[in-house]
């Protein structure tokens, strides 16, 4: 039976290029994003310099995964909007009847995430713990059931050093600010804890850095200069695609759970990636 991988934010990035990874690997795979078509536009979206969507739809993902032959479904959800989870997640598993692994690899993408700190007011961040925080954490408990009465499955979170660290330059030169911070380092305790409460009954989860990845949103938020600002080099989204392909069907993982995975790392160490870095 193949088994069934839910990907949030697949439109583009690294959820998008994670989905891929998936299906090449003989999984059914469900998709989710607010962006269904291209050039749909949407309220607190990061958009290019001059105003436009940033590339990249559901429609478009799909279409790339229905080559791969197995089954795969795009279902609509806003991570601002907590009825949006529950249907996305109940279309789900009304249409696989499981899901083996959950991918929450999708953010609240929105340019104020990143306000400088006397700018940022209530509201960004009343977005920030819908986004971050309340959406994850209401369909990883609803994807958790079945996968508890099925005897287990993973859970990969995507998260980022942000969490852990503080911002090598202020926001507005590249760096980031307390909203996404304060985000991903409240994301980034999900994991450890259903590792430590749920491991005996079978589940398996992960917390990841993917780095700095060259994806449609870095480059409208920060750009070539926040990227250099970071002082490191720039992957593709295929990287940290490969390492938790790698991270959901292999054994060997277990042992790098309740812990901030740096997946560039792990790639080298482990060779995942073949022909990466050249």
């Amino acid at each position: 039976m193949r088994k069934v991988v839910m990907v949030t934010g697949a439109s583009r990035g690294i959820g998008k290029a994670t989905a891929l990874a998936f299906a090449r690997a003989g999984f059914d795979v469900a998709i989710t994003a607010r962006t269904e078509v291209e050039g749909q536009s949407s309220d607190h979206a990061v958009t290019t310099p001059d105003g436009l969507p940033l590339p990249g739809s559901l429609a478009t993902t799909l279409a790339e995964l229905n080559k791969f032959g197995g089954r795969a479904i795009a279902v609509p959800m806003d991570l601002l909007d907590s009825a949006s989870v529950d249907a996305a997640a109940d279309r789900v598993l009304a249409a696989f009847g499981r899901v083996d692994v959950l991918i929450n690899n999708a953010v609240y993408q929105g340019r104020d995430i990143n306000a400088l700190f006397l700018d940022l007011d209530e509201s960004s961040l009343a977005r920030m713990c819908q986004g971050y925080i309340l959406a994850p954490f209401r369909l990883t408990r609803r994807i958790l059931a079945p996968m508890l009465e099925s005897g287990g499955g993973t859970v990969i979170n995507v998260s980022s050093g942000a969490g852990d660290r503080d911002p090598p330059v202020p926001a507005n030169r590249g760096g980031w600010g307390f909203a996404y911070g304060a985000g991903k380092a409240a994301f980034s305790r999900m994991a450890g804890v259903m590792v430590t409460e749920l491991k005996s009954r079978g589940i398996r989860a992960f917390t990841i850095n993917p780095g700095v990845v060259t994806t449609e949103a870095l480059m409208a938020t920060i750009g070539d200069l926040g990227i250099n600002a970071l002082k490191q080099g720039s992957a593709p989204p295929e990287v940290p695609a490969e390492v938790m392909l790698w991270l959901a069907t292999r054994p060997e993982a277990d042992a790098l759970q309740c812990q901030l995975i740096q997946a560039q790392s792990l790639a080298r160490e482990r060779g995942i990636v073949p022909g990466w870095p050249t």
